[in-house]
């Protein structure tokens, strides 16, 4: 005697409803991040016309108006500034040195900033502005 055989229906995966909870966890991750923005200090920077976006280096020194330093999250004195550029002179090397001024801090504030980066061998150096075309210093407070 001989049985029929059933014929195997072929097994498939559909892969379509996890692409779509792929897609769907990944546009909510998306959304519900948070950016922490580093904004310790309150920079108004100059604006400059000619401005291009970067990316962010990790090696930050930020100048207040009042001339106060603070290197990344670290604020620093006047005189410690040139062993503490020192320190991070390998990051500077790789990513280069990004210096924001308040823009109304004293010139000599950032020739100080710029002369203790030079004094430990740091050659690429950025100075971070805003975009705009008004070249007008900023309102004082």
């Amino acid at each position: 005697m001989r049985f029929p055989r059933r014929q195997r229906e072929s097994v498939e995966v559909n892969l379509t409803p996890l692409i779509d909870v792929v897609f769907l966890l990944l546009i909510f991750f998306m959304v519900s991040t948070t950016f922490d923005s580093r904004r310790a200090l309150d920079l108004i920077l100059p604006q400059s016309s000619q401005a291009s976006a970067v990316e962010q280096a990790p090696l930050i020194l930020s100048i207040a108006a009042g001339g106060d330093f603070t290197l990344g999250e670290e604020s620093l004195a006047e005189s410690e500034l040139g062993t503490r550029l020192a320190e991070y002179k390998d990051q500077a090397d790789r990513f280069g040195l990004i210096l924001e001024a308040d823009g109304r801090t004293p010139h000599a504030k950032v020739v100080k900033a710029l002369d203790a980066a030079a004094a430990v061998g740091i050659t690429r150096v950025r100075i971070s502005t805003r975009t705009g075309t008004d070249i007008s210093p900023p309102d004082t407070p």
